[in-house]
């Protein structure tokens, strides 16, 4: 068998490559490991270390570990934070707690700039954390943003009636958002006609990796064929460095 009838994943690995070659290329690994470990540190990082910012005035010195230490002990305010919420949870889930809750409610009612941000960051946060809300749970396809090409959206949930009412057209009309790629936390929202949604199996999670990849990283792929497509372009691009340029044929007349 002739060495060019060979596929990619069966080359020999005893092509010389040059050192720049090999060195771009364990750089490039080691930044795919050492990358998202790094950046996932670093973000878990920086929450911590913003509660801590935020609870530990609130804190006495003599229960502050760094007054006994010497050294600070990151996570402590969020350890506080989580405590005071489930017993705030707890206080609340009681007569006496949902007394003072609708107290204060009602004062937060009364004032005319706050009513508005309190209500709706309460449903907003309700909504969001019910175990039994739909919203953003499913996933879906819209032709956007122009016939022939389509994007993921996130369902979330009918409109009220006052806007179904104003809606064109006799259909059932659904919310959506619509995430930009790289960063998801941005993008669209808009109304669509039930028939316009394709739902697909897929849950949110999968759907933020592939927006935040552009792309790269496809959903339910198998691992082991990633990885073999991954070795197979890499002999193909070693194969094709390695070789020399071959001179055209000269032209016969």
């Amino acid at each position: 068998m002739n060495r060019d009838d060979l596929p990619p994943t069966e080359l020999p690995p005893d092509v010389p490559r040059g050192f720049m070659a090999r060195f771009r290329n364990y750089f490039l690994t080691g930044l795919i490991v050492a990358g998202p470990i790094a950046i996932t540190f670093y973000l878990t990082w920086w929450f911590v270390t913003w509660v801590d910012g935020l609870v530990r005035p609130f804190v006495p010195i003599a229960y502050r570990p760094e007054t006994y230490l010497p050294f600070g002990l990151p996570g402590s305010g969020l350890i506080v934070a989580v405590i005071a919420l489930t017993l705030l949870g707890f206080l609340t889930a009681n007569l006496i707690g949902r007394t003072l809750v609708d107290l204060g409610e009602k004062l937060l009612g009364r004032m005319p700039v706050v009513r508005a941000i309190y209500r709706g960051l309460k449903q907003v946060f309700e909504t969001l954390f019910s175990g039994s809300g739909s919203s953003f749970r499913r996933v879906g396809l819209v032709e956007f943003p122009s016939p022939g090409m389509w994007s993921i959206v996130l369902i979330s949930q009918s409109p009220s009636v006052e806007i179904a009412n104003n809606l064109p057209g006799q259909e059932e009309h659904i919310s959506v958002f619509l995430p930009c790629a790289p960063n998801p936390t941005t993008g669209f929202f808009f109304y669509v006609p039930k028939s316009k949604i394709i739902e697909i199996e897929m849950s949110a999670e999968d759907a933020a990796t592939l927006i935040m990849s552009a792309g790269v990283v496809q959903p339910g792929s198998d691992p082991q064929k990633k990885v073999a497509a991954l070795a197979g372009m890499a002999n193909a691009a070693r194969v094709a460095n390695a070789s020399p340029l071959q001179p055209a044929p000269a032209k016969v007349d």
